[in-house]
């Protein structure tokens, strides 16, 4: 079996079919040269205990019945087609990786970005190593209440001190630490109920030193209680206690805002305020004065080309993980998993019964995917390494050593590196000694 992407999802599915399937053989597929997905680019660095979840992964990677294969493109150095000449199937865990934009005037001007773009830039992700963030500016505001969200804020809040000792990339650092930034805002359109955030999250902005927390309309809100479930009361409680934090003296101040949305992006080269309005709330539109702006409005996948894709959705469209294309026929030997399956939701534990559902199905269709013919042993290699530089499982532990010894010199877990020529290189450098090692 082929599994396409080498986050949580691809990972718990491979796991999935070792365990299900005593014969199964499974060759992970990623285009970044590292494995792991949003475990490695999109948990925040300050979360290093989440991050653990990779030694699970790694053992699974370690099995002799698994393969890595990094640096391959799905649609760029093989196509789908291609691929199903050598599997008897082919599982997709490519994720969700299009953020959703707002939809209202102004979001080209500079000074708006999605959160999305943000967490990877400051995880190091290569496809983001390259924007620029301006924290000049005093005003900072957060479109969504999930735990993208409240991740972004904190790491907008945080002191340079509390993050140098995690694997921030470098050069983010070197931008956050000089901020300017003394307020920031939290704006979601729907009230605490149906915030998506949870409580480990709002316990951790709470920790944050040196920032006032004011929850706006909060009394108005915490008056519905008695309709709110179990955690949606819980969650209003912990408003409650983030209000009644001492603020400090400095004046800089984090607002939750519940019940407005944005309207338009006020600005002639540059973001300079953002028009809000309450659609549940009396009171008239107003001018919230903002110098940066980040959106967590959602994902969605990106299309795999040779794959059924819903552009409305953002998903593959299937039927118990089963592809099915444009006439609801089901596609032979094509699956999916994760959040291109069912959407960006869930945990990274979520994956986990998601994918075993998929696998569910696989095995269904065992007898049938087991009689189709398949090219010799070899020739997908042959073919891959004329068209690019696979990094196998091996390579990527060369990699992750070399980013360790680095993070190690600077009090860090590891110091990523940022480019994929980076890795590549170190890849190498396990069959040519003297090459370049160390993220720059």
């Amino acid at each position: 079996m082929a599994v396409v992407g080498s986050g949580p999802s691809g990972f718990y599915a491979a796991e999935a079919l070792l365990e299900r399937d005593p014969t199964a053989v499974v060759d992970l597929f990623d285009r970044m040269p590292a494995p792991y997905g949003l475990v490695r680019s999109g948990v925040a660095p300050d979360h290093q205990k989440t991050k653990r979840v990779q030694l699970v992964f790694e053992g699974i990677a370690r099995s002799d019945r698994v393969s890595f294969l990094g640096n391959v493109a799905i649609g760029v150095d093989v196509t789908v087609e291609e691929l199903s000449r050598h599997y008897h199937g082919i599982v997709l865990a490519t994720g969700a990786a299009q953020p959703r934009p707002l939809g209202i005037p102004g979001e080209t001007l500079h000074g708006v970005y999605s959160a999305f773009d943000f967490v990877a830039w400051y995880n190091g992700n290569p496809d983001q190593r390259d924007l620029a963030f301006d924290f000049s500016g005093e005003n900072a505001a957060i479109i969504g209440h999930g735990n993208v969200a409240l991740d972004v804020c904190r790491i907008l809040a945080s002191p340079a001190d509390r993050l140098r000792g995690t694997d921030i990339a470098h050069h983010a650092l070197e931008a956050i630490k000089d901020s300017r930034l003394r307020q920031i805002s939290l704006i979601g359109r729907r009230g605490p109920a149906q915030a998506k955030f949870s409580l480990p999250e709002l316990k951790a902005l709470g920790d944050l030193e040196g920032w006032a927390i004011e929850v706006k309309e909060l009394e108005a809100i915490a008056g519905e209680s008695q309709a709110l479930s179990e955690n949606q009361r819980r969650i209003v409680e912990s408003l409650h206690k983030l209000q009644a934090k001492a603020s400090p003296a400095n004046g800089r101040r984090i607002v939750i805002r519940f019940l407005e949305a944005p309207v338009a992006l006020i600005g002639t080269d540059r973001l300079e305020a953002v028009h809000l309005r309450r659609p549940h709330l009396v009171g008239e539109p107003y001018l919230e004065p903002c110098d940066l702006l980040l959106y967590s409005a959602g994902f969605g996948g990106v299309a795999v080309p040779g794959v059924p894709f819903c552009r409305a959705t953002g998903v593959i469209p299937h039927r118990d993980g089963r592809v099915i294309a444009e006439d609801g026929a089901t596609v032979p030997g094509r699956y999916v998993v994760g959040w291109i399956k069912r959407g960006a939701s869930g945990t990274i534990g979520t994956n986990r019964g998601d994918s075993n559902a998929t696998i569910d199905a696989v095995l269904a269709d065992r007898p049938a995917l087991m009689r189709r013919d398949l090219l010799p042993s070899g020739a997908l290699m042959r073919l891959l390494s004329a068209r690019t530089q696979v990094v196998g499982f091996d390579d990527w532990l060369h990699i992750d050593a070399a980013e360790r010894t680095q993070g190690t010199r600077h009090g860090k877990p590891r110091e990523k590196f940022t480019r994929v020529r980076e890795m590549l290189d170190c890849a190498l450098s396990r069959h040519a000694p003297g090459v370049r090692t160390s993220p720059a």
